[in-house]
């Protein structure tokens, strides 16, 4: 199963669901695929696709899920990290006007280059990475960079605000 997290940003980043879609069509994706949408409104007869749900309830799926895509959230990076999940974050773009700014792209590089998921630039380089994780094997996240989370979370929230 995949899970795709867009978290709770209140812009939409339906690009990344019309992609997904793209992909089941083509038979590149034949997996059942869940999606905790947040904000983002989109129809799909390829994807279960929810709102928000309580945190247990997320947390349920992200450790029945074989693969985690997710929007280059701290929040929903970590958590699936957590897990051992392998995970691929597309950011969030402002000139999409998906977010306030680009900060995502930071976030997801910086957690790319230490090994812990496939970041990726955009949406058109989904089936890439599709492809490749199959193969990827994460770093394991440890309990000293869960203590920086705290940090990483008020850092997002300061960014997000400005």
């Amino acid at each position: 199963m995949i899970l795709i997290l867009l978290g709770t940003q209140n812009n939409s980043f339906h690009r990344l669901l019309e992609k997904m879609d793209d992909l089941v069509e083509k038979n590149i994706i034949d997996e059942k695929i869940l999606v905790q949408a947040g904000y983002t409104k989109y129809e799909s007869k390829n994807m279960r696709i929810f709102d928000l749900i309580p945190q247990e309830e997320l947390e349920r799926y992200q450790t029945q899920a074989d693969l985690i895509i997710t929007h280059g959230g701290v929040g929903s990076i970590i958590s699936s990290i957590q897990k051992g999940k392998k995970v691929i974050a597309v950011p969030r773009l402002h000139k999409y006007q998906e977010h306030v700014n680009d900060h995502q792209k930071q976030i997801v590089e910086s957690f790319d280059s230490k090994g812990y998921i496939l970041g990726i630039k955009g949406v058109e380089q989904l089936e890439e990475a599709i492809i490749k994780v199959q193969n990827f094997i994460p770093v394991k996240y440890d309990n000293k960079q869960k203590r920086n989370s705290k940090m990483l979370k008020i850092i997002e929230d300061f960014i997000e605000a400005i």
